[in-house]
């Protein structure tokens, strides 16, 4: 089967990419919304020109799809984003990096049945404790680019998560109910590196805090 995998340039899409490929599935390309400002219901909001070297140094075409991030209308962009994965390389089918949330994982689903194509979430309802432990082992390079949850600070932001993060963020879940992979929105991430980039990508960046424990990372270089 022709598979996209659907990209927002962090760890759960890059993961799915690295589930697949390690399958030996024909996966064919990346597909990326880029919504309009922050406020997206369904997608994280990634920067342009790492998504364009993220997909370079993954080895894989990039097909991008702007969108006003309008609740439900979201959806019309999405699948006219899938419209070009299977005008332009024949897709059968999408994979997604989903893993808890209903609501992005029932409207996926919607549209690539309307378009009649298969939906695979390898990562769905998988502990987030370990599928991180699993992803950082595997070798690849996250860093958080924004965080939105008492419990993180500035010092998170840009650095490379290590196991013993993962004790930290399992103390806060443990607190606090934190979700250790994120998927309540305490942090967003975007991946540098790993074992199926061609390169490692660097970044000079500026850290922007809104208060204590909210705050993004402003890319200026990407290398």
């Amino acid at each position: 089967m022709k598979l996209a995998i659907l990209f927002s340039s962090g760890k759960d899409s890059t993961f799915t990419l690295f589930y697949y490929l390690s399958q030996a599935w024909d996966v064919k390309c990346l597909l990326s919304i880029i919504p309009e400002g922050d406020e997206s219901y369904m997608f994280q909001t990634p920067d342009s020109k790492l998504l364009k070297k993220q997909a370079e140094s993954l080895g894989f075409p990039l097909i991008i799809q702007e969108s006003k991030a309008k609740k439900e209308l979201e959806l019309n962009d999405l699948k006219k984003l899938i419209e070009k994965g299977i005008k332009q390389h024949g897709i059968e089918g999408v994979a997604v990096g989903a893993l808890a949330s209903d609501y992005q994982h029932e409207r996926v689903n919607r549209v690539c049945e309307e378009l009649g194509i298969k939906v695979f979430a390898p990562l769905w309802h998988k502990d987030q404790y370990s599928l991180m432990k699993e992803m950082i082992t595997a070798g690849f390079d996250i860093r958080m680019t924004k965080i939105a949850a008492l419990g993180l600070s500035k010092e998170w932001l840009g650095k490379k998560l290590t196991i013993k993060d993962m004790d930290k963020l399992l103390a806060l879940n443990k607190k606090m109910g934190f979700h250790t992979a994120g998927e309540g929105g305490e942090f967003e991430t975007i991946v540098l590196d790993g074992p199926i980039f061609k390169k490692q990508i660097n970044i000079e960046f500026d850290v922007e805090m809104e208060s204590e424990y909210s705050g993004q990372l402003k890319i200026k270089k990407i290398d």
